[in-house]
């Protein structure tokens, strides 16, 4: 078996481990392993089933071909500095499985192509420039003023690629890159329904606004990408229509319903528009923040958004002819766990390894302590899809 040294290295990271862990788990040398990952040492076939069950990979994957890996600088991490470096590998190196497993469903389904604005603010444009950019978003789109009703599935209409946040790295929120012209985003599938949508928008607004060289801004890239979010889901004329002047915490309560938002974030919208003062502003936070607002949605029966283009091909695998869901897994040499990470949260089923096509159940408790369950497909077969239809067909 011909071993391509960049999945070991990879693999690894998948992982968030160091050599050293590597080493102490699978009992080989460091400097050996250092010498498999830099191309110098051909590794023997004990070594390569050392690394398998080390690193939790099945052993043709170290053979597929090499991997590029998703540069540092391609992406947005929101707090970059308070990231640990293992755990941004780790991030990146999901990011690089959720794009072979992309490009897997695009070489054999068609999916929407990449329909996203590029729009470069000129040096000391100001938090109104970018209002004007997602207002433009908006047009472009023909969204008009309403509402969004479902983000998830209108980027996937718009050829964004949508993937869950492996567990590990929950801490980094959300990221986007671009890779080989295609959009992505990787989203913490645990947290609320509402702060997933703005997790959605932020990302949407770096890859409108932070593309190529200019992708990494730090915190003038993170407000500028918190500001396209806040104006793209809430944006100002549907604001003013809806009579929230001095609103008072019950008020904000009943409209984060409207645009489907948390109660902070509407409130902070608020304030940008000069509906609420200062002083109204901090009053309202304080009390939300005693409530529980601060970083849940207390009462609220939001059902988190999920993903079309994946619930469509997997139901096409599971199909009579469709070849089987393990018919991906196998072909990206990944294990059903492994896969299942990468989707955990954006399909309503799961991937186990006793069956491809079962609906059987998995969980995974979310920041609020609430178990996240998948349920099997046949739970939500006829429920009606929310806003943007994405169409998906298998190439012929």
């Amino acid at each position: 078996m011909t071993v391509s040294p960049s999945r070991l290295l990879l693999a690894r990271k998948l992982r968030g481990l160091t050599l050293a862990d590597v080493s102490r788990i699978a009992e080989l040398n460091p400097q050996t392993l250092s010498r498999y990952e830099n191309g110098r040492q051909e590794p023997s076939a004990d070594s390569l089933s050392r690394l398998s069950d080390a690193l939790s990979v099945r052993e043709e994957f170290f053979s597929l071909p090499e991997v590029d890996g998703i540069p540092l600088e391609a992406v947005s991490f929101r707090a970059l500095s308070k990231t640990p470096a293992f755990r941004r590998d780790q991030a990146l190196a999901g990011g690089e499985i959720a794009v072979e497993i992309a490009e897997w469903i695009s070489s054999r389904y068609r999916t929407p192509n990449p329909d996203l604005l590029s729009v470069a603010l000129p040096d000391g444009a100001g938090l109104a420039s970018v209002e004007e950019v997602a207002l433009r978003v908006r047009n472009y789109w023909e969204l008009g003023s309403k509402p969004v009703p479902n983000v998830l599935h209108l980027l996937e209409s718009r050829g964004v690629r949508i993937f869950s946040l492996v567990q590990e790295v929950r801490d980094v929120d959300a990221f986007s890159f671009f890779r080989r012209g295609v959009p992505y985003i990787l989203v913490d599938t645990g947290k609320t329904a509402e702060r997933q949508r703005f997790d959605l928008a932020h990302e949407l607004g770096h890859l409108v606004l932070h593309q190529g060289s200019e992708r990494v801004h730090g915190r003038d890239a993170e407000r500028q990408a918190d500001r396209f979010a806040a104006a793209f889901l809430m944006p100002r004329e549907d604001v003013l229509g809806q009579h929230m002047r001095n609103a008072s915490v019950e008020r904000i309560l009943a409209g984060r319903k409207r645009w489907k938002v948390s109660a902070m974030a509407l409130t902070h919208r608020l304030r940008e528009i000069g509906l609420l003062t200062e002083w109204g502003y901090r009053s309202c936070c304080v009390e939300l923040s005693k409530a529980g607002y601060r970083s849940s949605e207390p009462g609220s029966k939001l059902v988190a958004e999920t993903s079309q283009v994946l619930d469509k091909v997997l139901s096409h695998l599971r199909s009579p002819g469709g070849g089987g869901v393990r018919r991906l897994i196998d072909d990206l040499c990944l294990s059903p766990a492994e896969f299942s990470r990468h989707i955990f949260g954006l399909v309503p089923t799961v991937i186990s390894g006793e069956s491809m096509a079962s609906g059987a159940v998995g969980s995974r408790s979310n920041r609020d302590g609430r178990s996240l369950t998948l349920v099997s497909s046949e739970a939500v077969e006829g429920s009606r899809l929310e806003g943007v239809t994405t169409s998906v067909c298998e190439k012929r």
